[in-house]
């Protein structure tokens, strides 16, 4: 079983700064890919970054050049860097994650940006 804890979430002004951390149980080398997804209010969820365990990374066209993803030199945790926050961007933020044919997901944090 694997748990997924977010945080960092809250709220911003366009232009601000976020950091998001997603904390895993055990060590998360087992659990790969791992990614952030985002829900806007009456929209589904989609993709916003992944991350395998060798590093390599994808992005969504919308935060590109924006948003950073990265794991943790602990092993267990996961970080989302956005920078230069737009309206667009808020939503709720789910940390996702795969093992052993599972995918696993966190329980969200709330990320709002006010213009």
């Amino acid at each position: 079983q694997v748990q997924l804890v977010e945080s960092g979430g809250g709220l911003a002004q366009a232009g601000e700064s976020l950091r998001l951390s997603c904390a895993a149980s055990g060590t998360i080398n087992s659990i790969s890919p791992m990614g952030w997804y985002r829900q806007s209010p009456g929209k589904q969820r989609d993709l916003v970054a992944t991350i395998t365990s060798g590093g390599t990374t994808t992005y969504a066209d919308s935060v590109k050049g924006r948003f950073a993803i990265s794991r943790g030199t602990a092993k267990n945790t996961v970080y989302l860097q956005m920078n230069s926050l737009k309206p667009e961007d808020t939503g709720v933020y789910y940390c996702r994650g795969y093992r052993s044919g599972v995918w696993y997901w966190g329980q969200g944090t709330q990320v709002t940006v006010s213009s």
